[in-house]
């Protein structure tokens, strides 16, 4: 087999090896069936299993209360930018939205199809490079939505901001979900594309508490309803069986790994050996973020040039690193470190950068 690199994407991204080797393993004859996951039937009692174990999975490892359904919808979290004001929307009541970056963007877009939208908090005039501070909702909306990581831009919610108790707070945790230890009941909705953190592109991870399953007008098409997934156990139609599949699978390895508690200590560590390479580099490498706002999983910087930066990429394909360019927006070079990325990898990675600022000062 060629040798696997050290994969640094935003997404799809890395994947524990253990889930892919076993997927590999099971591939032609799921549990003895004598076909693939994505062939038997999404109402067999095969399949059945796999997807509550998927379910049981998050809840246990979020530890997400009774009062929380668990769905696997699909769509991407792209999707959800529309399903969550749809299915959250009070007549006569603004929907509260902070802009943190691209995300936020297309996601208050898409909330401007349902009535008044109110921005409370941006930190565009400094090129999304902070989490805005004292961020207040007001009790009279509708509901309040946050984007809890900035893959674009690498910063990232230290604190997730309080809204009142009759102004549920959705977020969209796509590039963050299980980076950290959260209390989920800080939030009514949660939602993730898979494809960053938890598994692979193709199913959307949603989490909303049950009693807002009924504030979505009977006049909405069934299939943009929660309601219609929660009551179906996401099985109203045919489920994306291996992406949900997979997503188990990589759960697993996090339970056996010790759990959310544990990938912490991991993740800062890793994001710890990668800022203090910036913070290190008397200016050679110049971090995006502000220190206040940095993320755990997608670390951006710049270099002092377009040209060094290109020639840093284009090193670093050699040394088995790939996907270090930036994103066009903000230019320079992101690492994505998302849950599965292994310490090894990122040790790889600061030996090469300390090693190219030698060579390029």
């Amino acid at each position: 087999m060629t040798k696997r690199v050290y994969n640094f994407y935003a997404g799809p991204a890395t994947l524990q090896y253990k889930a892919l080797e076993r997927a590999q393993k099971e591939l032609l004859n799921f549990n003895n069936t004598g076909m693939s996951v994505m062939e038997i039937s999404h109402r067999s009692k095969e399949y059945d299993a796999v997807h509550k174990e998927a379910s049981n999975l998050v809840r246990t490892l979020m530890r997400i209360p009774d009062e929380y359904k668990i769905l696997w919808l699909q769509g991407g979290a792209s999707t959800q930018f529309y399903m969550v004001p749809l299915n959250l929307q009070q007549k006569g009541k603004p929907m509260e939205y902070v802009n943190t970056g691209a995300w936020s963007k297309k996601a208050i877009k898409e909330a401007k199809f349902y009535g008044d939208v109110n921005v409370v908090a941006s930190s565009e005039d400094e090129n999304f490079s902070y989490i805005p501070k004292n961020v207040n909702f007001s009790d009279k909306a509708a509901f309040a939505h946050i984007t809890g990581n900035n893959t674009i831009y690498g910063t990232e919610w230290q604190e997730y901001p309080k809204t009142s108790d009759n102004v549920p707070l959705a977020c969209d945790m796509s590039s963050n979900i299980m980076d950290r230890v959260i209390d989920p009941k800080q939030f009514a909705v949660i939602y993730a594309g898979a494809q960053k953190n938890i598994g692979p592109a193709g199913v959307t991870l949603v989490i909303v508490r049950e009693d807002l399953l009924d504030r979505v007008s009977e006049n909405t098409p069934t299939m943009q309803k929660w309601k219609t997934h929660a009551e179906k156990d996401s099985l109203f139609n045919t489920a994306p069986c291996w992406a949900i599949y997979m997503c188990k699978l990589c759960l697993e390895e996090v339970k056996n790994l010790g759990g959310i508690k544990e990938i912490e200590k991991t993740n800062r560590k890793k994001a710890q050996m990668l800022y203090d390479v910036i913070d290190k580099s008397n200016g050679f490498y110049k971090g995006h973020a502000k220190k206040d706002s940095r993320s755990l999983m997608n670390v951006t910087f710049n270099l002092e040039t377009p040209e060094l930066e290109e020639k840093c990429v284009k090193e670093a394909l050699e040394h088995n690193l790939v996907g270090l360019k930036g994103h066009r927006s903000v230019g320079g070079m992101r690492a994505s470190i998302y849950n599965a990325m292994t310490l090894e990898g990122v040790k790889a990675l600061v030996d090469f950068l300390k090693e190219f600022q030698e060579n390029n000062s």
